[in-house]
């Protein structure tokens, strides 16, 4: 008998990018990749947090390298693919939230969040996309949504838009991308500590009624949204596009 072969999760060979990746999730993201074999640039509109990140990683004996960019330049975003390789994974991480009542929301926040979380993200998208159209690779875009893309919650209305236009977004990139072998998928985690969510904690009752929606009974940690990059970079998720990773401890499942 011959027994099937488990796809690869390695990653060698393969450029990535990953945005947003000075600190927190994207941090995590980046290492995770580049450990399994990846050349990872990380990318962030400062310099100190992808440059440490980028010698932490070197210092493993792996590939990375930092760049700076803000992704929310449309003109410095096209530069930014134009004068490189195309990048075999994209990691659209870069993001931000305002957490406030439907009623306290004015112009500049809903601009502020909609900018980055997704006509940032549409145009990097789209960038690297054309890069790899022009050199005829494949390709895995993968972008870091939230559970509030798929549910709502109190003080949310704005992030739950941008979140929710983003797996949008991600199913309509697969059905345009998928004649060329680049595939769209988002991850949707729930409340991960992290520096920028820390102080949100802080706050006993707040924390209280995360981890109560939380099955799992827990915060999440940035290790927990290593695995699912992985597996949607790799050959592993082959088939695997225009859909969502939840990785929310069961809080969408009720």
């Amino acid at each position: 008998m011959i027994l099937p072969a488990t796809p690869s999760f390695r990653l060698d060979g393969k450029r990535a990018l990953v945005t947003g990746a000075g600190r927190g999730i994207g941090l995590a993201l980046a290492a995770a990749l580049a450990g399994q074999g990846a050349h990872v640039t990380l990318v962030a509109r400062s310099w100190d947090g992808i440059a440490a990140a980028a010698e932490a990683i070197g210092a493993r004996g792996e590939a990375a390298t930092a760049e700076m960019l803000d992704v929310s330049r449309f003109s410095a975003v096209q530069r930014f693919f134009e004068e490189r390789p195309a990048f075999d994974i994209l990691i659209n991480n870069a993001g931000t939230n305002r957490p406030m009542p439907m009623m306290a929301v004015g112009e500049s926040d809903y601009d502020a969040v909609m900018d980055l979380n997704v006509k940032a993200a549409f145009f990097v998208a789209q960038a690297a996309v054309r890069r790899l159209l022009a050199e005829g690779k494949p390709g895995s875009l993968i972008h870091i949504g939230s559970q509030m893309g798929h549910v709502g919650g109190p003080d949310r209305s704005l992030y739950c838009a941008s979140k929710w236009a983003l797996e949008g977004m991600s199913k309509a990139f697969a059905l345009d991308l998928a004649e060329a072998g680049i595939r769209s998928n988002t991850i949707a985690p729930t409340f991960i500590e992290t520096p920028l969510t820390r102080p949100y904690f802080e706050d006993a009752a707040f924390k209280a009624r995360v981890i109560e929606k939380i099955k799992l009974g827990r915060l999440g940690q940035v290790e927990d949204v290593m695995g699912a990059a992985v597996f949607l970079a790799s050959e592993a998720s082959a088939l695997v596009t225009g859909t969502s990773l939840i990785v929310d401890g069961g809080w969408t499942a009720d």
